[in-house]
């Protein structure tokens, strides 16, 4: 009994960042809780249970997602993401016969910093939009503007405070406070619909989508699968620290790699997003000292089951636009953050030609939207910089030089 209720815990501390991926990309809430569930209990299969982590939904597929849903639709999506899942397992075998310095080697921080800048700041647009009270590409009017503003101000404000200012448990809750606040106020200036709820059935089936594929949204994605690869490695050495083992070892990050490629597989073959290792766990790991791995398989039991109640899933998609672009507005910013700090904490030299050149072309091609396409074959966006800042590195020598800064007093002279 007490597993249960710390495994519920886990999923608590979880559910806002979990159920936001799905809200934002039009995909269904019940079936994301769902995959979450499988794919966790698929990584602790694939690792023998033994790192007491969770997995759901990734914010690094946000972007790509919603261009995928409007472009292809979510079964095409679907499959891009699942052939994704596949890289994730590739990457775990390559690791297990040639070690992490393969990784190292071919996504150093020069690489890996620029491309998770730009899934951050490339969002950035439709995080104001919906701040706003309108549709993320801006064609819709949803909320009134001024009645927007006090709603995202508040979600924004909310889950500022709640991730500088509180202690202990609550501030590894900051986007569920800024949930819950942004909806209480929308209540009070009364533009949520309850209709939803009340037409919902109590129990109901998660409305599940089969895979399609379809090249340009397999090669679209392929790419995308850089940022969170890299970060799983974090989350594997964050883990290890919190719990005092190297998970890196024993099970080893071939198997751990693997796991969340199979958890990605196996939430796409049902219509949910890609799963990845949560931060957010690892934090309330620390704080509970609960290192038992049995603990994660109660979470992810518990979100099957939540993921078959009808009502849940329709109460969240009652959420207004303004509520989650207030909330947007601080995740994207620090996403970009996070590839800027990788930048920093690396000590990659700007100065040189060769770091400033990949950075940024990789940044302008993947903000400004370039494209690349022959016949029916398409690259832009995300995909095309992460492949490019790959080619870039791999292509351009390492002596290249230094750009020189001329400072105002030599151009005087």
């Amino acid at each position: 009994m007490m597993q249960f209720l710390l495994g519920a815990q886990m999923l608590f501390v979880a559910f806002g960042a979990l159920v936001l991926v799905p809200l934002l990309t039009g995909l269904d809430p019940n079936v994301a809780l769902f995959g979450a569930g499988v794919g966790t209990l698929l990584f602790q299969l694939v690792t023998k249970r033994s790192v007491p982590i969770f997995l759901a939904s990734s914010f690094a597929f946000i972007a790509p997602i919603m261009f995928g849903v409007q472009t292809w639709g979510i079964p095409a999506t679907m499959g891009g993401l699942m052939v994704a899942g596949v890289v994730y397992v590739i990457m775990g075998g390559i690791i297990k016969v040639r070690g992490v310095g393969f990784i190292h080697k071919l996504l150093p921080p020069v690489v890996v910093g620029p491309v998770i800048m730009v899934i951050g700041l490339g969002l950035a647009p439709a995080a104001v939009n919906m701040a706003l009270g309108k549709s993320g590409d801006g064609a819709f009017q949803l909320v009134d503007g001024s009645v927007a503003l006090w709603i995202s101000g508040i979600s924004l404000a909310t889950t500022i405070a709640m991730s500088v200012f509180a202690k202990g448990f609550f501030r590894l809750v900051p986007i569920l406070a800024g949930i819950i606040s942004g909806y209480v106020t929308a209540l009070f200036f009364g533009v949520v619909d309850f209709s939803p709820v009340l037409n919902a059935a109590w129990l109901a089936m998660p409305a599940f989508t089969a895979p399609a594929f379809n090249i340009n949204a397999i090669l679209f994605m392929i790419p995308v699968a850089i940022a969170p690869a890299v970060e799983h490695v974090g989350d594997m050495l964050a883990i290890s620290n919190v719990t005092g083992k190297d998970y890196l070892k024993k099970p080893g990050l071939h198997r751990t790699m693997a796991g969340d490629g199979v958890a990605t597989i196996a939430a796409s073959m049902f219509g949910a997003p890609p799963n990845t290792t949560y931060s957010e766990v690892t934090g309330a790991v620390m704080l509970t000292r609960a290192f038992n791995p049995a603990i994660m398989t109660w979470a992810a039991v518990t979100a099957i089951i939540l993921a078959f109640v009808g009502k849940l899933g329709a109460v969240l998609q009652t959420i207004p636009v303004p509520v989650m672009g207030g909330i947007m507005i601080l995740l994207f910013g620090s996403i970009a953050t996070v590839g800027l700090n990788t930048l920093i904490k690396n000590q990659v030299d700007l100065h040189k030609a060769r770091n400033l050149t990949i950075v940024a072309v990789t940044l302008v091609f993947g903000i400004g939207g370039m494209a690349f396409g022959i016949g029916e074959f398409s690259l832009q966006g995300i995909s095309l910089c992460g492949i490019v800042a790959i080619l870039l590195n791999l292509i351009l020598p390492h002596d290249m030089g230094e750009t020189h800064v001329v400072d105002n007093a030599q151009m005087e002279d």
